[in-house]
């Protein structure tokens, strides 16, 4: 594989490979190459070599024999991480109506007026998606929340496909969107943690289906 050198000298190599699975640049199952990260990123080896270390570690990658790949999610785990996610985030959204600056909540809405204006870029909107769950997870101004949602996050980047790729799915999901914003804006929490989860709740299922065609056998 011919890999382009990129230079990248204010990111660590941390979060150089993470965002780079987090892109899709490299899928589960994927094997990741020393020396070819190195090269890619224009870093040295060293810190390649700890960020794999690190990543390992946190079950991003796994081991076979002396190779390092992009570890992938079964069914289980896919369901155990989102009955996770789905109570932090309400949990997140509830704080953020109560805590949230009116400059924050304006924040939300620029966002949701900017991705109804990429519904015909589902790999765009599946990236601005998680900057508008982060925004609402800082809103919450709850360090020790923000830190465990961050560790769901690292392992949604194994998930294989945005659930925004789905026939009829963008549309739902941005006024889903709204209906958060809505009720944080209206102070509720009780509703935008309600709203929260019924959006991941869809997307959870959305997800399940897009599994179920990729792995159904063919023939009846």
């Amino acid at each position: 594989m011919i890999m382009t050198r990129m230079q990248h000298p204010q990111k660590d190599a941390y979060n150089l490979v993470l965002e780079a699975i987090d892109r899709g640049q490299f899928q589960p199952g994927d094997k990741l190459v020393e020396s070819e990260l190195a090269e890619q990123f224009g870093v040295s080896r060293t810190p390649i070599r700890e960020a794999l270390q690190r990543l390992e570690t946190q079950a991003v990658l796994k081991r076979d024999g002396r190779s390092l790949f992009v570890a992938s999610l079964d069914h289980d785990q896919l369901g155990e991480l989102y009955v996770v996610r789905i109570e932090l985030e309400g949990l997140a959204a509830r704080l953020a109506a109560q805590h949230a600056a009116p400059e924050e909540i304006r924040v939300l809405w620029e966002m949701v007026r900017k991705d109804q204006g990429l519904t015909d870029r589902p790999d765009l909107l599946a990236r601005t998606n998680r900057r508008f769950h982060q925004q609402i997870h800082l809103a919450s101004h709850n360090r020790y929340l923000v830190q465990q949602l961050e560790t769901v996050r690292r392992s949604m980047v194994l998930m294989s496909a945005s659930s925004l790729v789905a026939e009829g799915r963008i549309g739902q999901a941005l006024g889903e969107h709204v209906a958060i914003v809505q009720a944080i804006e209206a102070r509720d929490g009780a509703a935008a943690d309600a709203a929260i989860q019924a959006h991941l709740s869809h997307a959870f299922e959305t997800r399940l289906k897009l599994d179920a065609a990729v792995t159904a056998p063919v023939g009846g």
